[in-house]
């Protein structure tokens, strides 16, 4: 696919073939369900959530998978068994398009990735500040 300005998720989702298109918007859907309060966007060329002004989730259409980014070393070990069947590398998971959408796993990835992203910033709140003298 050539590299494209999407202007909206919708936008991308609709440069796809069809059969792509159903499956980007089950996958959009259940991320939205699972993180209603994640910012939808454009970065990097593909879809996007936010939430708290972090990168949560991406999304990407292929020709024979679609992806999710970022798959985190925590991510990995805490869907080990559920991600067997899937390749990951270097913060990818992909998966295939000629099978049905993980819906489940897509949920538990996206509501993972936000825990970890409100939990990382009560941290840093929490966290001691140093004073400059």
């Amino acid at each position: 696919m050539a590299k494209i300005n999407f202007k909206s998720v919708d936008e991308y989702i609709a440069s796809h073939p069809k059969a792509v298109q159903r499956v980007l918007v089950r996958v959009r859907s259940t991320i939205r369900k699972a993180a209603p309060g994640a910012e939808e966007m454009i970065s990097y060329g593909i879809p996007t959530y936010k939430l708290n002004g972090r990168a949560m989730l991406y999304f990407g259409g292929w020709s024979q998978h679609y992806s999710l980014y970022p798959a985190s070393v925590q991510l990995a070990a805490a869907f080990k068994d559920q991600l067997a069947p899937y390749e990951i590398s270097k913060g990818t998971i992909r998966f295939p398009l000629s099978e049905p959408v993980p819906v489940q796993l897509i949920e538990g990835i996206a509501k993972f990735r936000a825990k970890d992203i409100v939990e990382s910033r009560k941290a840093k709140a929490a966290a001691p500040k140093m004073r400059l003298r």
